[in-house]
């Protein structure tokens, strides 16, 4: 192993400052070894806040309507051949009961920026969750919002939300979105969530259409300004009837090698192994966690919608609609050394 880049990575996990070259040496240099060594040390990292357990989050995509036109995604307003649904205020709270019988402690709330589905709806959703379970975490996902639709958001009883950035570099978001989407506005709405108090998650994917090394590094870079408290990365993965269905899938061993990087810059960070991981790789779970991640989500959403929430094709699920699958997936982490943690989850001031 090369000396000066197992140097470099035990600066980063001694919670050193690292030059620009640094980080694209880390990057783009490391050998198959140095890597290993790399996610080694991002596991003791992930264990010594959060020990073996691996936190579970019930996913509940809550609408495939989207006013948006992204160009990577599925449910894009200009695909007519999506297949959409909306849930029902009454068919959400049915997911948060199976969820709490099976001993979730985390509602995850994830759609399209559904126009039907008004600030003042969501409002009165998390509310009713709030009503009926008054200790467990409720996370949003539902995009880009007024800074009063956000406070009234968390006033209403939501403590998290998720808005992945998706490129720090504006010509790239510009290659990745359309003209009327801001990649100014959605850094703002992160630095709002903040202050608002909610425990906010960034993120990006990796191997995005036009994407490069440097623009990684400036992701790094935008994180460490944000600071999130959950970082959400996975491969890109193409969609059918998007510009982008013909493009390459983003690589698997850089999403790993990101991973490992973002435990060791961020120790405390909430990390998940990401759908779309899983979704190009079988044991993508599994090698996720052993690179530091420490969160996975199964999905609670109506089985008859499931497939219909499709942001890129052939879209895995690990689906929790009864004990067994719970079962299996305990089953599938004591096999790497890992076990559920059932509780809220939190990150850890």
């Amino acid at each position: 192993m090369n000396k000066t880049h197992i140097n470099i990575i035990d600066n980063l996990a001694d919670g050193n400052g690292l030059s620009k070259e640094e980080w694209m040496c880390l990057l783009t240099s490391l050998d198959f070894e140095e890597r290993q060594y790399l996610h080694d040390k991002a596991v003791a990292v992930a264990k010594e806040h959060y020990g073996n357990g691996v936190f579970v989050r019930a996913l509940i995509e809550i609408s495939s309507y989207c006013k948006n036109n992204c160009y990577y995604c599925g449910i894009r307003c200009s695909n007519t051949n999506a297949q959409r649904y909306r849930l029902s205020k009454e068919e959400i709270l049915n997911c948060c009961g199976v969820a709490a019988s099976f001993g979730f402690n985390t509602f995850v709330l994830q759609g399209g920026e559904d126009p039907k589905q008004t600030p003042e709806w969501i409002v009165d959703v998390v509310k009713s969750i709030r009503d009926l379970y008054p200790d467990k975490a409720i996370t949003l996902s539902v995009g880009e919002c007024t800074e009063e639709a956000y406070k009234a958001f968390k006033d209403a009883g939501a403590n998290r939300f998720l808005l992945r950035h998706e490129t720090r570099n504006d010509a790239h978001y510009s290659h990745l979105h359309p003209s009327n989407m801001s990649a100014k506005n959605r850094r703002e709405c992160l630095f709002t969530l903040k202050k608002l108090g909610f425990q906010t998650g960034s993120g990006m994917m990796i191997g995005s259409p036009g994407q490069t090394d440097e623009h990684l590094y400036e992701d790094i870079k935008f994180l460490e300004e944000l600071n999130p408290h959950m970082i959400g990365i996975g491969p890109f993965v193409p969609a059918s009837n998007t510009p982008f269905e013909k493009e390459s899938r983003g690589s698997v061993e850089k999403t790993i090698l990101m991973l490992s990087l973002l435990r060791l810059r961020f120790p405390k960070v909430l990390l998940p192994a990401t759908t779309a991981l899983a979704t190009l790789c079988q044991d993508g779970m599994e090698r996720a966690i052993l690179a530091g991640a420490n969160v996975v989500m199964p999905n609670v959403s109506p089985l008859e919608q499931r497939k219909k929430y499709s942001i890129y094709d052939n879209k895995k699920s690990t689906g929790a609609e009864s004990a067994q699958q719970l079962s299996q997936l305990e089953q599938r982490l004591n096999a790497i050394g890992y076990h559920i943690d059932y509780t809220r989850g939190d990150y850890k001031y």
